[in-house]
């Protein structure tokens, strides 16, 4: 048997024990970024390359270290970004409210959209709506330093024909200059109530920036109260929001876009696990 493949299975038991929540996978992702190859590539790894660093990446993942941190890299849609501690990782729901703006921005009749990207974090969302939307103009805004160079790593690292323009700004008070022209609007922000910490995961709460995961207020909401103020007044009229929230609070999320204030085609909608995600709505046009 290849040594390799041998230590991964020992790890997997290890980390399983440790309560990883995907024990075979996370052995596999950390052996395959010491070794520099990829996951489907780990059984070319002959025996005598193999590195002993794979052990201490996996005392790191079995004391709770979030794998991302300890390779480095997240995966996310087509992108592989530079992640660390500082920056919030970015999860697989967020990759399906990415999936509706790219096809709302195909519906539209517009030739160069405008978009914005309000806590862009790593600049995943950023990055895949310029990725695979070619003509799309994207701002993405980002208040905390440290996430903000991570950011600014994947930009140049990926933003190949420059359509990414990160600012260093609260996504409260940014982009003035954009009143009133933007396309869609669209944002992962913090929302999870405080009083819900000893519910969340430990290597998240331990690890993910708080300002990142804590959106204020009894309900976790006020972040998402901004966000639903900052885009009624960056969008044009008939322009879209797309807002992240947890799987519990679709309903409120979804009257925070109130009609009264010009909201449109409120909607809540699920992730691949069919649990509330996310909420879109339209400017409207009266």
């Amino acid at each position: 048997m290849n040594l390799l493949l041998d230590e991964i299975a020992r790890a997997t038991a290890r980390l399983a024990d440790a309560g990883a929540a995907s024990p075979r996978a996370d052995a596999e992702e950390l052996a395959a970024a010491v070794h520099g190859v990829k996951r489907a590539e780990l059984h070319t790894v002959c025996d005598s390359a193999f590195d002993a660093r794979f052990w201490e990446y996996v005392a790191r993942r079995e004391a709770g270290e979030p794998l991302q941190h300890i390779t480095g890299r997240a995966f996310f849609r087509y992108l592989e970004l530079k992640v660390g501690p500082g920056v919030f990782v970015p999860r697989p729901e967020t990759e399906v409210m990415v999936g509706w703006v790219l096809d709302t921005l195909r519906d539209m009749d517009v030739q160069d959209p405008l978009v914005v990207d309000l806590g862009t974090g790593s600049a995943a969302i950023a990055l895949s709506i310029a990725q695979e939307s070619p003509r799309a103009r994207v701002h993405a805004v980002e208040k905390d330093p440290t996430a903000f160079v991570h950011a600014t790593r994947n930009v140049e690292d990926l933003d190949e024909r420059g359509q990414v323009r990160l600012r260093l700004d609260d996504f409260g008070a940014a982009l003035n200059e954009l009143n009133g022209t933007v396309d869609l609007v669209v944002s992962n922000p913090p929302y999870i109530p405080m009083s819900e910490w000893e519910y969340v995961p430990r290597d998240v709460r331990d690890h993910d920036p708080g300002d990142a995961l804590w959106g204020g207020g009894d309900d976790g909401l006020d972040a998402i109260r901004v966000v639903e103020r900052t885009a009624r007044r960056l969008l044009r009229p008939g322009g879209y929001v797309a807002v992240e929230h947890s799987d519990l609070q679709g309903n409120a999320v979804y009257w925070v876009f109130a009609e009264e204030n010009g909201w449109r085609d409120v909607r809540n909608r699920r992730d691949l696990t069919n649990r509330d995600r996310f909420v879109t709505a339209r400017l409207g046009t009266d």
